[in-house]
């Protein structure tokens, strides 16, 4: 399974584990024959735990089923299933509606956060990945290793010790760093009255994962849990036999081997070679065809060009492209499905409004939005906006995961610089911090010439990237609201706050800013506290029931 890490199991764990797993021992697997709600609730809680979903499984939830009824199961083997209705529907008449129907819970483990973000990368899939904010890398594997990705062609060169080094380096320098930060946020923050020491030591370590993260190379490996239907996961696999990267195409084959274990009716199509081959085909030769052709015509402005090309202050938000028109558009959509006006003549009409008359309009569609999910209807689609933002990848990893929108990325490098957290400063630990920060660049630089893909491992996750995110005014109400709150990474508040700004201030639509009531323009020493605090008496209140 090299360079994957083959979880142990006792006889007795792989007698229960075969039952509900396709896979026991290997990366990727699909959950089968368990009801939905454990199949939910275990992807909720994988996202805030080291443990591996089956061992999760067997530690945390396998005490509360009733499991006696499919001891004669073996998922492991393949599910037989009546295939000739599928069959003739799906694959002999092409009948896609089939394929979205079906789902599949797919564990993804041990991938890399430059998988990961392609794992991600689908619209109608849902996700939970592996958080940075509640789990340590400052433990290794069964195996005695450090929970990064090891590339083989990598290993296999000379550059092979170099890279194992200077990773093993990275992560111990995370790891002396994590409980010296914690000392020194236990005296910078001291418990509040009222706050047991559990929830105060919770949010302290949040805030130190949360300041050490940018240390982690883009190596480190996550758990991602999808759920997807059958023309979902196809359309991926597809996708990731295209990429450029061994680790992604690798990992295609390996979600294809479990995936057809549950739905193989649904991916037929991706070996067939006039239809998959094909569509695989086109994704790899048009992205190759663009790159040669942008090299011809400005080869300084590649990927692997060693000036540092940043056109604007870092991490800052730039609104690259509104309409100008916007708000008298969204006005003209809320009257048109309220009416029996033309879109044309609801435009013609919203614009000989008087001031009150349009305030009193939006004030009535949108209405008094008690929280943030209270968010108004499709008429805030008729309104886009366009951000070139530069942030680092800790934090572009989060915003990335939002799906209803438009985002486009550059390769990861060092290039655009680093994010370096105040907390880090102000403990006087930015020599150690920057120092590793300077390792990881090295080691790129290092990379580059025999392995540009793979020389993206080692950027740790501080140095920045460069992306566009494009959203309509209801998205981006979504986006800033969720991720400007208290208890987000300060990294990304920021990146939520100006977004917001832009919005009001350079497009000028400041009717649709005033409807965003929830965006939190505010600041938190200890952002994840208050959530802690609600834990507590959540868990106080299950234990008063349970009593």
């Amino acid at each position: 399974m090299f360079p994957y890490v083959e979880e142990r199991f006792s006889d007795d764990e792989v007698a229960v584990l075969q039952r509900y797993f396709t896979n026991v021992y290997g990366p990727v697997f699909a959950l089968v024959n368990l009801p939905e709600v454990v199949k939910g609730a275990l992807f909720a809680r994988y996202s805030r735990s080291a443990k591996s979903l089956r061992r999760l499984f067997l530690d945390e939830f396998v005490c509360d089923l009733d499991i006696s009824g499919d001891a004669t199961v073996d998922a492991t083997v393949g599910l037989k299933r009546a295939e000739e209705l599928y069959e003739r529907v799906f694959y002999e008449y092409g009948d896609d509606s089939v394929a979205q129907i079906g789902g599949v819970h797919l564990a993804c483990e041990q991938a890399s956060n430059i998988l990961t973000k392609v794992l991600e990368w689908g619209r109608l899939m849902a996700y939970l990945e592996q958080s940075t904010r509640y789990i340590g890398y400052d433990t290794r594997m069964a195996n005695g290793h450090y929970r990064y990705y090891r590339p083989a062609a990598v290993l296999d060169s000379s550059l092979g010790a170099r890279y194992v080094g200077d990773m093993d380096r990275m992560f111990d320098t995370y790891a002396e760093l994590m409980p010296t930060l914690q000392a020194w946020l236990m005296a910078r923050f001291p418990r509040q009255p009222g706050d047991s020491d559990f929830v105060h030591r919770q949010a302290i370590r949040a805030k130190a994962l949360d300041s050490l993260r940018g240390l982690l190379p883009a190596a480190s490996l996550s758990n991602v849990g999808i759920y997807g239907s059958g023309q979902a996961y196809e359309s991926l696999l597809l996708k990731m036999r295209a990429h450029p990267l061994p680790e992604v195409r690798t990992y295609a084959e390996m979600m294809l081997t479990e995936l057809r274990k549950v739905i193989p009716s649904f991916l037929q199509r991706v070996d067939v070679s006039e239809r998959g081959g094909q569509w695989s085909a086109y994704l790899a030769e048009t992205r190759s065809q663009t790159e040669r052709v942008l090299e011809r015509l400005w080869p300084d402005a590649m990927p692997g060009q060693p000036a540092e090309r940043l056109d604007h202050a870092p991490g800052e938000v730039r609104l690259v492209d509104f309409d100008p028109e916007g708000e008298d558009k969204l006005l003209a959509a809320i009257c048109f499905a309220a009416s029996t006006l033309s879109e044309t003549e609801a435009l013609r009409r919203v614009r000989a409004l008087s001031a009150d008359d349009r305030v009193a309009l939006l004030r009535a569609y949108v209405g008094d939005r008690k929280n943030r999910r209270h968010r108004p209807g499709r008429a805030f689609e008729r309104i886009d906006y366009r951000f070139e933002i530069v942030v680092d990848y800790g934090a572009f990893r989060d915003l990335q995961r939002h799906r209803l929108l438009t985002i486009e990325w550059q390769r990861l490098t060092p290039e655009l610089g680093y994010t370096l957290p105040d907390l880090v400063v102000e403990a006087g630990e930015e020599p150690t911090y920057v120092e590793s920060l300077e390792r990881s660049r090295a080691l790129y630089d290092a990379m580059l010439p025999d392995f540009p893909l793979e020389a993206g491992y080692a950027v740790a996750l501080a140095h920045r990237v460069r992306c566009v995110m494009q959203m309509n005014a209801r998205e981006a109400m979504h986006l800033i609201e969720l991720r400007s709150g208290t208890q987000g990474h300060p990294s990304y508040r920021r990146i939520a706050q100006q977004m917001y700004r832009a919005i009001a201030e350079e497009a000028g639509h400041r009717a649709v800013a005033a409807a965003m009531v929830h965006v939190d323009h505010g600041w938190a020493d200890l952002e994840r506290l208050e959530g802690e605090r609600r834990a507590e008496i959540r868990r106080a209140r299950r234990e008063g029931l349970r009593t």
